[in-house]
């Protein structure tokens, strides 16, 4: 059977794949789903650790169910899929002898999840997950660890908007936007969906991350859709960062202290003025026995949006992601539907937003909380995924003039894979008698007037930021990795000594070769470097 799960921040969606019915459902999960009927069926992103020495944690629904979520208990995580891959981990605690992590904290929630899933009738043998338009190589290597040890044939990774794309059903040649606003992520993606078209196919559809003997494809002729993406820019804003924003408002305007409590409130007077002008929750303090009455209505929720300049930022991305629609020949105009997605998209004052650049009648939003389940499903019913590289790549350099190493660009972004022809560089050595050549690749990610995230206390928070900053993540930055050439015999400046191939392959896995020019040896040859984004 195969099953697609899309790890939100907030919440998770499972959905499988019915063979009778060739249509994808979402499937409720007994005690980790929401029980108040409420249709989809969604798992809250929520981990509660009881035993960290044994695995021992509640997720989803059983932390609610027990009231763990709103006693400012350090055992409690929220939000934590922000954290996964981030350079700054912030202050977390060390539990039964055990020291926690984002990443830990993910891994005990999927692995929770996949094993539940692993009881389900018709079994589990391919699996698909999701991931943000904007996430680091390491976001997904930590994926890929994740999935290693399951005993399952076939894991397969997408980009969320290109599988909400595919999951609003939408055929034929139409060129669509994907909002993907949730918890944690602003995700912009321009994608077209060609027709479908008979073919024969001999290998595996969409990128893999682990591959057993056998493809649901494999050697079966089907019709294969093709999901091109043309532009996608991403950002870490989103639903936590608005609840953070309210309970801020309310710890100044009521003097309330911050706490999961008041934070949880804040998210149920954001979500009840989705549906109506004016919300209303009770907070009772426990210790002074006292009881406060916070209101909110639609007007001064806009203003608190404005004031931490959300819809700047909300213009900025997509200002990006039409420039890089230009650059294709492609106008605002030429876009003909704009398909929601996350809870953060069903806020009025975000509709509001979209309606701005475009017409009513091209806004989709029915399928906003299922959209990138469903489509992520379509990886297991043929469909081929035409992606392009979202981060450039590039090489270190030593920088005389600045007295600094920089980066120089070597792969851009927007490369579609696999390449046609390998970037080659001719490297040759810096000092007398140089036994050895090293070379450090970098994933370049430029935020240019976006976001900075960083803790405050335990909370994961985001802000402005005005300037343009390169953050670079090094790929082989490690003792042995970084070499890439043993010289025999030792090199001398003035000349070239080495000739580099570097290529991206279908896989998204970047490779390798070097020759020696000297000796006609070939030193490495298809040697992968890492999984690129």
């Amino acid at each position: 059977m195969a099953i697609a799960i899309d790890f939100g921040t907030s919440n998770t969606v499972i959905a499988r794949w019915n063979p009778v019915t060739q249509q994808p459902e979402t499937l409720k999960i007994p005690e980790l789903s929401i029980q108040q009927g409420l249709n989809p069926p969604l798992i809250p992103s929520l981990l509660y650790v009881e035993d960290a020495s044994i695995a021992q944690v509640l997720i989803g629904q059983q932390v609610r169910d027990r009231g763990v979520d709103i006693k400012g208990d350090s055992r409690f995580f929220r939000s934590f899929k922000r954290g996964i891959g981030a350079d700054i981990q912030g202050f977390l605690p060390e539990l039964d002898g055990c020291n926690i992590t984002f990443e830990q904290v993910g891994e005990w929630f999927l692995q929770r999840i996949i094993k539940q899933l692993s009881s389900v009738e018709g079994g589990l043998d391919s699996l698909v997950l999701t991931v943000p338009v904007d996430s680091f190589e390491a976001y997904r290597h930590w994926l890929g660890k994740v999935c290693e040890p399951l005993s399952i044939e076939q894991v397969r990774m997408l980009d969320e908007p290109t599988a909400a794309a595919l999951g609003y059903g939408l055929t034929g040649e139409d060129l669509l936007l994907v909002v993907d606003f949730g918890g944690g992520t602003l995700d912009l993606s321009l994608v077209r969906l060609d027709k479908s078209v008979q073919q024969e196919s001999k290998k595996p559809l969409g990128f893999l991350l682990k591959f057993g003997n056998k493809s649901l494809a494999e050697n079966s002729k089907q019709k294969v859709k093709t999901a091109r993406v043309l532009a996608k820019v991403g950002q870490n804003l989103g639903g936590t960062d608005i609840d953070n924003w309210l309970t801020d408002y309310f710890a100044k305007t009521q003097d309330l202290a911050i706490s999961p409590l008041t934070t949880r409130l804040a998210e149920k007077l954001k979500i009840q003025l989705s549906t109506q002008n004016q919300a209303s929750e009770v907070y009772f303090n426990d210790e002074t026995f006292e009881s406060y009455e916070l209101e909110l209505n639609r007007d001064t929720f806009e203003n608190i949006l404005q004031k931490h300049s959300f819809f700047v930022m909300l213009d900025d991305l997509i200002s990006q992601l039409l420039q890089q629609a230009r650059r294709q020949g492609i106008e605002i105009a030429d876009i003909n539907a704009v398909l929601l997605v996350g809870g953060t998209s069903q806020i009025p004052a975000v509709q509001k937003w979209i309606k701005n650049y475009f017409d009513a009648d091209k806004i989709r939003s029915q399928q906003a909380f299922e959209a990138i389940a469903h489509g992520a499903l379509q990886l297991a019913s043929g469909v081929e995924v035409k992606d392009f590289l979202y981060h450039s790549y590039g090489i270190r350099y030593w920088n005389r003039r600045q007295n600094c190493h920089n980066w120089h660009p070597i792969i851009k972004e927007g490369q579609p894979y696999p390449m046609n022809k390998p970037v080659e560089l001719y490297l040759g050595a810096s000092l007398e008698n140089q036994p050895s050549i090293e070379l450090i690749i970098g994933e370049l990610g430029t935020q240019s007037g976006g976001t900075e995230v960083y803790f405050d206390g335990d909370r994961l928070i985001t802000r402005r930021v005005e300037t343009s900053t390169t953050v670079v993540k090094a790929l082989n930055d490690s003792d042995g990795a970084r070499n890439i050439a043993q010289l025999t015999p030792p090199g001398f400046p003035g000349s070239d000594r080495v000739k580099v191939f570097l290529e991206v392959d279908e896989q998204r896995f970047l490779r390798i070769t070097v020759e020696d020019l000297l000796s006609g040896e070939t030193l490495l040859e298809n040697q992968i470097v890492a999984q690129l984004s």
